[in-house]
């Protein structure tokens, strides 16, 4: 009974996660973890043959560090790897792997991502060698290097796609376009993000969209003739969405975007009394870059 039970918290954990309701997810994680006997469920495992352990808190890390807990984040992470390697199973420690550079990606740690790449790649797969590609293309991406970043990520997208797999698109394309305006190519970054904000709302992965808008909002600004009223509206949506999703992570970044418009507006005042409140709900993570970048933006908006 109790198996079938732990299948059950991590379908829901895993659905309601994906689809935007983060604090519902975490609590189904948590229970599933609190259920969990090595003992008797050590034999269980995902759909795919990972231990079921390892992909709860690889699962649980990303869910946390959306809902504003970057420590916890990289706690969960971290865990799962070890516990991955103390069963010396290599489909679930390329998993954990994976995952574990995804919550470095989220925590802008990009060092430590790269790293848990090289290994995850020297044990992967052909199919773990396009998921490869679509990391690394998040961090070529996401550091300045964005011919690299196309290309890896138009690889990545072109395998995953010929196996029929379609899940987090709207993740990878958001990457893609941000590669594209870096080139200056901004026909081809807003056709990456309206492709994006198209599948969040067609596919219901709704974990992402404030991201999406927030990034379609920088895009805007791109132009030769920034349209900052259409910025300011998907920084606005971005907004509104994370707080419904109580999303601080992606909440703080796209507080941090509407503060940076409205500073360089004229309006420091308004743009510290929109970002302050959120930087100052968070209790962990102030290594992290964006809680960095926060309070850089604080200090100056308060010259």
């Amino acid at each position: 009974m109790r198996r079938e039970e732990i299948k059950l918290e991590v379908a829901f954990a895993n659905a309601l996660t994906l689809t935007g309701d983060l604090v519902a997810g975490k609590a189904h994680y948590d229970r599933a973890l609190a259920i969990y006997d090595p003992a008797e469920h050590r034999p269980l495992t995902t759909p795919s043959g990972r231990d079921l352990r390892v992909a709860l808190l690889s699962f649980r890390s990303n869910c946390v560090w959306h809902l504003g807990y970057p420590a916890a984040s990289r706690n969960d992470a971290e865990r799962a790897v070890k516990n991955a390697r103390e069963i010396d199973h290599a489909a679930t420690l390329i998993y954990a792997l994976g995952r574990v550079a995804t919550s470095y990606t989220f925590c802008r740690d990009y060092a430590a991502a790269h790293a848990q790449l090289d290994e995850f790649i020297a044990l992967a797969d052909e199919r773990g060698k396009a998921l490869e590609n679509l990391a690394r293309g998040k961090l070529f991406a996401l550091t300045g290097n964005a011919s690299d970043a196309v290309r890896a990520i138009t690889s990545g997208m072109t395998s995953l796609r010929s196996t029929g797999a379609a899940l987090y698109e709207p993740w990878h394309l958001w990457h893609l376009a941000m590669a594209y305006a870096d080139l200056g190519q901004l026909d081809d970054a807003r056709r990456c993000i309206d492709d994006a904000i198209e599948k969040v709302e067609g596919r219901k992965e709704k974990w992402c969209e404030a991201e999406v808008h927030r990034i379609a909002g920088e895009i805007a600004l791109e132009s030769r003739e920034p349209d900052t009223e259409k910025a300011e509206k998907y920084f606005d949506h971005a907004l509104a969405v994370a707080r419904q999703q109580q999303a601080k992570s992606w909440e703080l970044r796209a507080a941090i975007s509407l503060a940076r418009l409205w500073r360089d507006q004229g309006k420091p005042q308004q743009a510290r009394e929109l970002l302050a409140p959120v930087y100052g709900w968070f209790t962990e993570g102030f290594d992290t870059l964006d809680l960095k970048d926060a309070k850089a933006l604080l200090d100056e908006l308060a010259i």
